[in-house]
């Protein structure tokens, strides 16, 4: 059996086991204030009330209503519960209240047309 030569240098190895462990920690720290939330509120969503069981219990998330992920008090007092729908909602409105939005203004539309002369072009090479 052949195996495949590591490419890794020790730092790539090192970096590689960092950022597994951060995103294990992360991973930890977010099942640890979502079980906190869902014992503290009832399963229902804050915006669109709509109710949830068991069994789509996963379409519920926790908001952080500062959007600081690591602000978690005990008491859920930075917590409000919306499904995913009403989650990504007030995630892209808060993006746009500062400033990210992806869609463009009047001032940023492209004003360059390259097919403006095109019709000159093509009469003096004969084509139009």
């Amino acid at each position: 059996m052949t195996t495949m030569p590591s490419h890794k240098t020790p730092d790539t190895a090192k970096l590689d086991r960092l950022v597994a462990d951060a995103r294990r920690t992360a991973e930890k720290r977010e099942q640890d204030y979502r079980d906190q939330a869902l014992k503290i509120y009832p399963w229902i969503c804050g915006r669109c009330t709509r109710e949830f069981t068991r069994t789509n219990l996963r379409e519920l998330t926790v908001h952080h209503r500062d959007h600081n992920h690591d602000n978690n008090p005990p008491d859920g007092s930075n917590w409000e519960l919306l499904c995913l729908y009403c989650h990504d909602n007030e995630h892209q409105r808060h993006l746009e209240a500062a400033g990210g939005s992806i869609q463009t203004t009047r001032s940023e539309v492209a004003t360059h047309s390259p097919f403006a002369d095109l019709k000159s072009l093509l009469r003096q090479k004969g084509m139009g």
